[in-house]
């Protein structure tokens, strides 16, 4: 018989993974003010090569969010501007006629960069949209019959706006179901607006104050593969596959009145998701192993935006995070 293998020692990894980590974290703050729950997602996303959706209303620094975390790992940040008439090609990339050399040429679009934010996604028609999704989900795009790779490590951001719904495209169920995480920003305290308005006036936001990088694109690639090694039981795996699995079993689980609201439950990419952020929020907290915690921190971020509910939930004022906190305390915790 083979002998299992000799599992991987993590400890100086996790203090190298650490200091990149606090390195990171401080370049964040050093422009965005709180948010600290958007830049926690930010870096889980990037452990783990996911994708996360951002709603919030417009002016709260989700640009700039982006933008600091494309500088701070040295790069490349492209920003797409979502709207009804924005074509795939615009996004993916396409070949245009060189009259020079009497031939064609291909020019590579906005989604082939490390960081690339997609603002308001919801204002893009359904085929632009499925354009982007794909090219998130098979890490590269085709060209005139080419494949074209997209360089990692690769972040997608894309943002909704919760007013202002005229002439927006809402996302499917099948497309929300691709990102890993969905992050609410709220608004800032008096407090921290008072500080964004001094660090405006001290120059920080000026377009040529950038911020400086603290790690290059293999460290973040070599924790990539540190985060996947993060020790996680069997006991903790099925506690995240039964926390999904409420969702999706509701009326044996949660008290009637919640339990019907709920059309449908979330799919196993959400345990995959559930497992996956939880190694890397154990990484970024210094850890090489997962414990429940993890799980429970990650929950609303990975269950939120899967979780279809009824109409009777919207009249009721019944929110999804309702939903979650109840399946929360019907599964024990191991």
């Amino acid at each position: 018989m083979t002998a299992a293998p000799v599992p991987r020692d993590l400890d100086d990894d996790a203090r190298a993974a650490q200091r990149i980590v606090a390195a990171l974290s401080q370049a964040f703050s050093a422009k965005v003010v709180g948010q600290e729950h958007l830049r926690e997602s930010l870096l889980i996303g990037l452990l783990t090569g996911g994708h996360i959706l951002v709603e919030s209303v417009p002016g709260l620094a989700k640009t700039t969010a982006a933008r600091v975390i494309a500088e701070s790992i040295h790069g490349e940040f492209r920003r797409i501007q979502c709207t009804p008439d924005l074509l795939p090609s615009d996004i993916i990339g396409t070949q245009i006629y060189d009259a020079a050399t009497t031939s064609f040429v291909t020019q590579l679009g906005p989604v082939h960069a490390n960081v690339v934010l997609l603002d308001e996604i919801n204002r893009s028609s359904a085929k632009t949209q499925s354009a982007m999704l794909e090219a998130m989900e098979e890490r590269q795009t085709t060209i005139a019959g080419t494949v074209y790779p997209i360089p990692e490590p690769f972040l997608v951001i894309a943002t909704q706006n919760p007013v202002d719904q005229e002439g927006t495209y809402a996302l499917s169920e099948a497309q929300t179901d691709r990102f890993l995480l969905k992050e609410i920003v709220r608004y800032p305290s008096p407090e921290e607006e008072v500080e964004v308005l001094s660090r405006r006036d001290a120059g920080l936001y000026d377009r040529d104050h950038r911020t400086r990088p603290v790690a290059t694109l293999e460290d973040i690639r070599h924790l990539q593969r540190v985060a996947r090694d993060v020790h996680m039981s069997r006991d903790l795996m099925l506690y995240a596959s039964r926390l999904v699995g409420v969702t999706r079993d509701a009326a044996n689980y949660l008290p009637s009145n919640l339990a019907r609201l709920i059309e449908y439950g979330a799919s196993p990419r959400a345990t995959i998701a559930l497992c996956t952020s939880a190694r890397a929020l154990a990484l970024l907290s210094g850890r090489n192993h997962v414990i429940p915690g993890d799980i429970a921190d990650l929950a609303h971020r990975v269950l939120q935006h899967r979780l279809i509910l009824g109409f009777e939930a919207a009249s009721a004022g019944v929110t999804p995070d309702v939903v979650i906190d109840a399946a929360l305390q019907s599964v024990r915790v191991p």
